[in-house]
This record gives C-alpha cells, structure tokens and sequence, in this order.
C-alpha cells in the first residue's frame, strides 16, 4: 500500500434521483466518465471498496452506505476486469460473526454477490507508525486494508452529533478496530484533536477516490438515529476534504462548523470555502438564471432547513459574532451553550451499552436507565452514536436554547 499521490481539488457530482438498479448504473457510468481516478485504475488490480457499516441498520435507515449503489460500482469496475473487497470496521467486535449480522443487516452480503465482488474475511489487526502525522504518530487499524494495491472510500453523507458531519473524511474512522474506538476518543477529546486524528488517516491510507451516496441522506440525530432526508446526489473528488467541502454546502454548513474542514484548511490540505473547488457536474441537472455557474446548477439540491446538531464548533463562530459574549470569557456561558449527549427517556430500552462504550466511565444506569456524569464526560458521543433506540442525542439545554433565541 503506497501512501503518496496527488490529490485534485475537483468535485463532481452526477443526478441519483433513486436506489432503483438502473438509477444507480447510471448515476456511476456519468460519474465514472468524470473521474479520472476511476478510469486510471487497470484489469487485474485489487480495489479495497471502504463503505460506511457503522453498525446493523438496514438501507432504509440512511445510516450505511446504500448496497444498490455499491453493487453497481462494483459491477463497473467486475466489468473491467477490477478484483474488488468491500468492508470497513464497524462499531462492534472485529469478528468474523459480527461482521456477518452487518453484512446481511446492510445489503452488502447481497450486493457482493451480485456484483461479483467479495465481502472482506480478514479481521486482523496491524499497527501503523506514522511519524509525520499531526496527532496520530501510533496506531492500530483493520489489516484488510493491506489487502489490495488502491482504497475507494464510500461514504454517506449524514449529520453527525460530535464533528457537524459525516462524510468522505469522518468515513475513514473505520479503519480503526471498532472495539477500540473509544480509546480514540478518550485520547483526543478535544475536538480540533479528534480533527487531526481523522485528518491523519485520511493522509496515511490515502485513498484514490472518495465517493458520497448523497441519494437519501440522514438528518438530525446523526450518524446512526436520525432522519431520512433525500437529496438526489452521487458525488464524488480525489481530495476527501473538497468533497467534505461540497457536502457541508448542500447541508447549510460552513467550513468553521466542521472541526474536520477547519483544521485541514489550517493545515493546507483544503481551500476555505467550498466556491474555490472547482465542479464536474453529469447531465441532467435543472436549468437556472445562471446556465454557465455549476454552483447555481448544483445548489439546486441544496437543503438549506438540513437538519443537523447544534456542534460545539458552531458555537465557536455563532461566539465570534458576539462581542459580549466572546470578550467575556466566561466558562459559564460556554457550559450553558455546550451540546451534550442527552437522555430521551421514554425510547431508552435498557440495553446498557452506552455504558459499556464510554471510554471514560461517566455512564451508570440506574433504575433501568443511563445516568451521565457531567463532570466526567468529554462529550464524544459515543453513546449518542451507537444507541440502537436513539434514545440518546446531542443538544444544548433549554437555557442554551432560550439564550441563543434571546441572542439572535
């Protein structure tokens, strides 16, 4: 596996109105027509595909990357003679059982053998060093993706309680072992920390191309119990970071609401807005006032009333508009703004496991129930993300909520 090439900015993006089969073989013949990454790779070569599993939740949740869509990729690349591997490292066990309930839960089992391609079966564990990382010097990650000459990363574009967004760049957090990731967290609680970690590995395994299934996204209670919300988009860019820039347009995000988007631009790896990266687009966008700007054209999907939770680094720039507020300094304010994994608990079922993913212990249950110790949680929702009720989401209290409305 190399860990060098060259990155183009560009971003294109290709009309998915469906899942149907023949929407989606031809959302990935335009999109294939308008990345030369795709069309550079060669008869014989061993393609790792890295979808989004983060867990068990089937295609109509909008949680994992959709199985219509990567079957159809993988169909594209079988028919040029590509060996392809899909897989990731999902939020659980690194196990071969485990991994067989997620494959069959996801449609990837399905998609796999109906496009000939395989399900990954290696499920050892390697160590990287990584000296010229920012944060990320040592680190285990998912031996699969050793397995083949390039990596694909296949996203889904959603809301997400603790970076803003899930996208091209949050994706290659699979490559950590899922039992481990919550040591990750507890090592980078931070959020500009977490950033470079991401931001790291996305410089380490460096994928070829990063793909966004922008189809039917997920809103609100993100990246595992929000809302289904469709868009109509398959996009796609060699730099993981424009295409996160595309992504966070089309949601109603600016780069300073995404920790990830905001250090990578500090660290030279991605312009400061999106209009500086430059646009592909396939046929079949609407017409506009504007026939010759792509971004009139691409705006046409944007969701601007997206749905997505109230990140602490949005508070950071909502902060910076505020002279009072910001000069003051003051931690209570700060605490009272602060987005916090919340208990919704009439959902709750019981099931404990956001006590047994908390890598700091500040979950205990307590008549059936989770109890969150404040002065101990770092706020990394973990437990927000892999509730199987969404019982749990991340939100500002209603003091926070009133101050705001009260600010605006």
């Amino acid at each position: 596996m190399t860990h060098t090439s060259s990155r183009r900015p560009e971003v294109a993006a290709v009309p998915c109105p469906d899942y149907a089969p023949e929407s989606c073989a031809r959302a990935v013949e335009q999109l294939a027509a308008l990345c030369p990454a795709l069309q550079a790779i060669r008869p014989g070569q061993r393609v790792l595909l890295k979808v989004n599993l983060v867990t068990g939740l089937k295609p109509e949740r909008a949680g994992t990357t959709h199985p219509a869509l990567v079957q159809a990729l993988c169909a594209w690349l079988r028919a040029r003679g590509v060996f392809v591997t899909v897989g990731d490292g999902p939020g659980g066990a690194f196990t071969k059982a485990y991994l067989d309930g997620v494959y069959s839960l996801t449609g990837m089992r399905r998609a796999a053998a109906e496009s000939g391609a395989a399900l990954n079966a290696d499920f050892s564990v390697k160590q990287a060093e990584y000296p010229e990382a920012a944060v990320l010097k040592r680190f285990d990650y998912t031996g699969w993706l050793d397995g083949g000459e390039c990596i694909i990363n296949f996203c889904k574009l959603k809301s997400h309680g603790m970076m803003g967004l899930s996208c091209a760049v949050k994706n290659l957090f699979g490559a950590i072992p899922g039992l481990t990731k919550p040591a990750y967290h507890y090592l980078y609680p931070a959020y500009a920390d977490f950033a470079d970690m991401l931001i790291d590995l996305n410089e380490y395994f460096r994928p070829v191309l990063n793909l966004a299934d922008a189809v039917v996204c997920m809103e609100g209670n993100g990246p595992t119990a929000g809302t289904p919300r469709h868009m109509g988009l398959l996009l796609a860019g060699e730099s993981p970071y424009a295409l996160d820039l595309v992504a966070a347009r089309l949601i109603g995000l600016s780069p300073e609401q995404i920790p990830t988007l905001e250090r990578a631009c500090q660290r030279g790896l991605a312009p400061e807005t999106a209009l500086e990266v430059p646009l592909a687009l396939g046929d079949g966008f609407p017409k506009t006032d504007r026939p010759e700007s792509p971004w009139a054209r691409l705006d046409a999907f944007r969701i601007p009333d997206f749905q997505t939770p109230a990140a602490d680094a949005g508070m950071e720039v909502f902060l910076k508009g505020q002279g009072f507020l910001a000069r003051s300094g003051n931690r209570i304010v700060r605490d009272v703004l602060a987005v916090r994994p919340r208990l919704n608990a009439p959902q709750c079922v019981g099931c404990k496991r956001c006590a047994g993913l908390c890598p700091v212990q500040a979950i205990t249950m307590q008549n059936g129930k989770p109890r969150i110790d404040r002065t101990r949680c770092i706020r990394c929702f973990c437990c927000q993300e892999f509730c199987p009720a969404g019982a749990l989401q991340a939100k500002r209290s209603r003091l926070g909520d009133a101050l705001l409305r009260w600010v605006h």
